[in-house]
């Protein structure tokens, strides 16, 4: 029953992370990168280059949800009906936010920490939020779509990480901006608010080239930070630990992890060379989210057991990494 009700808690938490990370990405977007008419990667870049050469009139929310659509048909078939379900998931919740997000931070807020900080903080805070988002989705078996399916599909089968194939795109993706015209609203400077022409139509003006060459700078400054930060916490969340256990009671000890936390353990033999009294020691690998529980476990039984904790990076056997191909 124990196993039974973690296992149900695992899986509703990995729910809630992969809803609070989409919703960080869309913040991202909403708050710092559109409003300052910046372009990502992805089809989150695609998407937002479609509606600054449209002027808002298709929707960022829509295009994403119509490109990343295509992909969901491949994501099942490589990757599991898990990783599809999860992905539709984040990809209507993404859709919805980016298409109604944008609207709900007052002009106040967008023009304080986005306007007038400059593109480049922007730039700075709408990849840090876009790469947690991203990772975060990630690491709990999802995905905010695009490029990121990609990269999964390819890492599948290669030990390269998602960061850096989300990079490579990502890049394709934002120099082609060049190429594609951008109609920018012009704003009032003090409120940020829209302008309106004579006859009550909102006032716009073509980018020029040379400011979408800046944007383009911009841009890849972006995904940058962005493939950084998924390396960064998708290394941190997949991170492994090496146990050394000395107690008593290993037996107990060593059933319990294998029976109930469902983990191999190693029993060494060993010599204490104080007492010259042989003893056995529990060599034990797991993730180190799973850390504190296996040591309450190890509490639970014996008190006073001497525990050696190291971290430990490349582990690769069954119910860790898989050695992938070439």
């Amino acid at each position: 029953m124990a196993v039974l009700q973690k296992s149900l808690w695992t899986r509703v938490k990995e729910w809630l992370l992969v809803t609070l990370g989409i919703l960080i990405y869309v913040t991202g977007w909403s708050l710092f990168l559109m409003p300052n008419n910046l372009v990502g990667g992805g089809v989150s870049g695609i998407a937002s280059m479609i509606q600054y050469a449209t002027n808002g009139t298709i929707q960022m929310g829509y295009t994403y949800f119509v490109l990343n659509a295509i992909l969901i048909v491949a994501a099942v078939i490589v990757i599991g009906m898990g990783f599809g379900a999860k992905t539709i998931y984040a990809i209507i919740l993404a859709s919805i936010g980016l298409r109604f997000l944008p609207g709900v931070f007052p002009t106040e807020i967008i023009q304080t920490l986005a306007l007038q900080n400059g593109k480049l903080m922007s730039t700075l805070c709408g990849g840090l939020m876009a790469g947690i988002g991203i990772g975060m989705s990630i690491s709990n078996g999802g995905s905010t779509g695009g490029t990121d399916i990609i990269a999964l599909i390819y890492t599948k089968y290669r030990n390269v990480s998602p960061g850096k194939v989300i990079l490579y795109l990502d890049f394709i993706i934002i120099l082609s901006s060049l190429l594609i015209p951008s109609i920018v609203p012009d704003l009032d400077p003090e409120t940020g608010k829209q302008l309106l022409g004579a006859d009550g139509q909102p006032v716009t003006h073509l980018m020029p080239f040379s400011e979408k060459v800046t944007t383009v700078i911009y841009g890849l400054i972006l995904v940058t930070v962005n493939s950084r930060v998924v390396d960064m916490y998708l290394s941190g969340s997949q991170q492994s630990v090496q146990l050394f256990i000395l107690s008593k009671k290993y037996k107990e000890i060593a059933d319990s992890i294998t029976q109930d936390l469902h983990r191999g353990v190693t029993v060494l033999d060993g010599k204490g060379w104080y007492t010259k009294e042989p003893t056995e020691v529990l060599m034990v690998i797991t993730r180190k989210t799973d850390l504190n529980l296996l040591l309450r476990y190890i509490k639970a039984i014996d008190s006073n057991a001497f525990l050696s904790v190291s971290s430990v990076n490349g582990v690769y056997g069954q119910g860790f990494d898989t050695i992938k191909g070439k």
